[in-house]
């Protein structure tokens, strides 16, 4: 294998992603400008958060197998599973629910496998306590134990579940400079953190990030802080969190979720992925609704994916 065959730049993506103005009268007249920022057309494999997230631990892995973690419906297990077969990696996915070992891969799974991942299916009370070192350790061998030479425990790369770590943070923040001066507010739906925590850190003065939480809990806070803690050694950027607009939870999209989506789809022709995307598209329009934002405000809503 070649070296510059590792290098994540190998694989072309369009940087910086496009930021574009879209015309919406829910907006304009409040005096408010919409702005997207296109992040889904950075590369057709990886789009989005999932490249700036896992360029950097692709770096450091140098090549090594990489073994991650994720559910049934997973962006980022079918990211890490392109990225390796582009770039000729070993993956290993470690997938939450032992139940699904003996049924048939859905569609992201399948995905998945098709482009070399192996899959390693652990039962619900192991997946949730996997931050346990000891916990780790015992999962890491159990799904190396068969894998070939060279990706046993001691020669993997282990990125966690949704890519989120100080290195992904710090790909991040480059999302927050290509938008330095371009918008007052920025918002970003939120999974695991990563990309908010270097966002707002790569924002400049003046400019604030809102993060839209696509899961109940109100754990994210705590773990952006201590992303950036880790990244940056300390808090950085203005940001907070909204945790309104979940819609009863992760993966849930209740009929007035998928209602907004199809209207802001015919309305800019913008295929709007409906986990993430759409939950801070309906933020935003909301808020603006309420008056949440002076007149003359410019908003930006970061594109992270597309529809599967």
């Amino acid at each position: 294998m070649h070296p510059e065959a590792l290098d994540p730049a190998a694989l072309r993506p369009r940087l910086p992603s496009p930021l574009v103005a879209v015309e919406d009268e829910r907006f304009s007249r409040h005096g408010v400008r919409l702005l997207l920022k296109r992040d889904d057309l950075i590369h057709p494999d990886l789009p989005g958060n999932k490249w700036r997230k896992l360029a950097p631990n692709l770096r450091a892995a140098a090549g090594r197998p990489l073994l991650t973690f994720g559910g049934a419906y997973s962006n980022h297990l079918r990211a890490t599973a392109a990225a390796g077969r582009l770039l000729g990696v070993t993956t290993i996915g470690v997938v939450r629910g032992d139940e699904l070992a003996d049924r048939p891969l859905n569609p992201s799974l399948a995905r998945c496998a098709a482009d070399g991942m192996r899959l390693v299916f652990v039962d619900r009370g192991t997946y949730r306590a996997k931050d346990d070192p000891a916990v780790l350790t015992d999962i890491v061998a159990t799904a190396t134990r068969d894998a070939p030479s060279g990706a046993g425990p001691a020669g993997v790369r282990v990125i966690p579940e949704g890519g989120s770590n100080a290195l992904a943070a710090r790909g991040c923040a480059e999302l927050g400079r290509e938008l330095r001066g371009a918008a007052d507010v920025v918002v970003v739906a939120c999974g695991t953190g990563g990309t908010l925590a270097g966002l707002a850190a790569g924002l400049g003065p003046g400019q604030r990030t809102l993060g839209i939480p696509v899961l109940k809990g109100g754990f994210l806070g705590a773990e952006v802080e201590r992303l950036q803690h880790e990244a940056f050694g300390g808090r950085r950027g203005e940001w907070s969190l909204d945790d309104r607009f979940h819609c009863g939870g992760y993966a849930r999209t209740p009929p007035e979720l998928l209602a907004f989506a199809t209207d802001f789809e015919s309305r800019h022709g913008l295929p709007v992925e409906r986990l993430y995307v759409a939950k801070a598209l309906l933020a935003l329009t909301t808020l603006t609704t309420e008056g949440a934002f002076p007149r003359g405000t410019t908003l930006t809503a970061i594109i992270t994916g597309t529809p599967q």
